[in-house]
């Protein structure tokens, strides 16, 4: 798993607040670095693929669970 440089925690926030926090986020991030991201909101998952196609960031993962979501995505430039 990959090491994490930050925790975005982004429970309880309705589309599109958690995709908005995850843009200005990984700028704080070095090249390389990891944001892990915690969400409640069932259209976040569909919302971070579509912005790590769109910036070219990495998704490492996006794991469901019956508290939410947990997405780590790598900042690739």
């Amino acid at each position: 798993m990959a090491a994490i440089d930050r925790t975005l925690d982004c429970r309880n926030t309705l589309c599109p607040g958690p995709v908005i926090e995850v843009s200005k986020a990984i700028k704080g991030l070095p090249v390389n670095g990891v944001l892990e991201v915690l969400a409640t909101d069932p259209g976040f998952v569909p919302d971070i693929r579509a912005f790590s196609k769109r910036t070219g960031h990495a998704l490492l993962a996006a794991e469901l669970d019956e508290v939410g979501v947990r997405v780590l995505i790598r900042r690739t430039r």
